[in-house]
């Protein structure tokens, strides 16, 4: 796993963990982390029902009592996974594919998990969105 140093990768590496422990609470079974190639990577590799999800996670530090930024009016992480990084992914998904030889043979989606972190109160929320299209 990659070792992050800068407040920014650390804030998306605690949001990354926090991400794992959410799909565990919600039946996935987490088969790997940062799967990198040169053309880019996917932050979690999970599987649930026989279906593999391919799962970009996006942190924001943020004061979770800020009810704005909660209902996600503020700020969308989501607005960060643009066609570009979709384009990456898919590419990284296909030598994913082809390297573990499942290209056929399973079924698979995109996700996206928004993971709001309060880190003074030490709370975080998390949201799901599924089924991104790439």
């Amino acid at each position: 796993m990659k070792k992050f140093s800068s407040k920014t990768q650390k804030i998306g590496e605690i949001g990354e963990d926090l991400a794992c422990r959410f799909l565990v609470k919600h039946k996935y079974s987490v088969i790997e982390r940062n799967f990198t190639k040169k053309w880019g990577e996917i932050d979690i590799i999970a599987s649930k029902s026989n279906v593999l999800h391919f799962i970009e996670v996006k942190t924001k530090s943020t004061d979770l009592s800020d009810v704005s930024v909660v209902n996600n009016e503020e700020f969308r992480p989501e607005e960060k996974i643009d066609a570009h990084k979709l384009g990456r992914m898919a590419r990284t998904i296909q030598s994913y594919l082809l390297e573990k030889n499942v290209m056929d043979r399973v079924e698979w989606q995109v996700d996206a998990l928004l993971v709001f972190l309060d880190v003074k109160n030490k709370k975080a929320k998390v949201k799901s969105i599924e089924n991104l299209i790439i």
